[in-house]
């Protein structure tokens, strides 16, 4: 069960400003969620297979769906391959110190 501790905790690693209504919300809304995930836990999964991918968007639908062929992108091969050159990549830096690029500070505390 999540507190209003923990939603004040979250907000304050996350850097947020909430309001009251919105962590009133968050609570509602992250307890709904773990309430969510013990009813799945109740479910009797130990006859079903785990997969490897939820969703078959890249898989052949005329192929077997107990090939791996359809998700073939997905376990390739890691290749050794040249990288961009530092100096090619500096070109198109805005603001650099010849190694690093420079970017302003997006988050203050």
């Amino acid at each position: 069960m999540v507190s209003d501790k923990d939603v004040s905790y979250v907000a304050e690693l996350a850097n947020l400003e909430l309001t009251a209504q919105e962590h009133a919300r968050m609570l509602k809304d992250l307890n709904s969620i773990l309430g969510y995930i013990d009813r799945l836990s109740e479910l009797d999964t130990a006859n079903v297979e785990p997969m490897a991918q939820v969703a078959s968007r890249y898989a052949d639908p005329a192929k077997s769906r107990d090939e791996a062929d359809g998700f073939r992108y997905a376990l390739r091969a890691d290749e050794l391959r040249p990288s961009l050159p530092r100096e090619e990549a500096m070109k198109n830096a805005p603001v650099t110190d010849g190694t690093f690029f420079k970017v302003p500070k997006v988050i203050e505390r």
